[in-house]
């Protein structure tokens, strides 16, 4: 079993999940690092955020969203779907395994199984091969304007 430690993004949306549904994530392996992040509706995350994600050296992204046909702002979780699944094919066509982007649904009564689903996908990365090392400036996080 592999035992590299991790580190997770968790884009979820706001109206449907308070920061602290997450407080059970922290109790995972040591040295793993799991970031969440708030966001007004699921449908605001894009595929620049996503790519960031991976480019500041995240091995996995999940998205938490709200139920099917429950989304306030009507098509907001449909997207989050759709953008996950271009960042995943991005992702292979750069040569990086196919499993590194999740999409949860989540209701108020399912907390804790989206929580349990999310610690499953974080062992299904912890399976693939380490991601590619990041480039020096994606390291120094620097940007040269010409």
């Amino acid at each position: 079993m592999n035992q590299r430690a991790l580190k997770t993004y968790v884009f979820y949306c706001s109206n449907n999940l308070a920061a602290d549904a997450f407080a059970g994530l922290g109790r995972g392996r040591e040295g793993d690092t799991i970031k969440t992040i708030s966001l007004p509706c699921s449908g605001k995350v894009d595929v620049p955020y996503l790519i960031k994600a991976f480019e500041t050296g995240a091995d996995g992204v999940a998205i938490v969203t709200c139920p099917r046909n429950e989304c306030r702002h009507f098509e907001g979780n449909l997207r989050a779907h759709k953008r996950a699944e271009a960042v995943e094919s991005l992702l292979e066509e750069i040569g990086m395994e196919a499993g590194r982007m999740a999409v949860f649904e989540c209701g108020q009564q399912g907390v804790e199984r989206v929580l349990g689903e999310i610690k499953q996908f974080i062992e299904r990365v912890r399976n693939l091969p380490a991601a590619p090392a990041r480039s020096d400036a994606a390291n120094k996080q620097e940007c040269t304007v010409a």
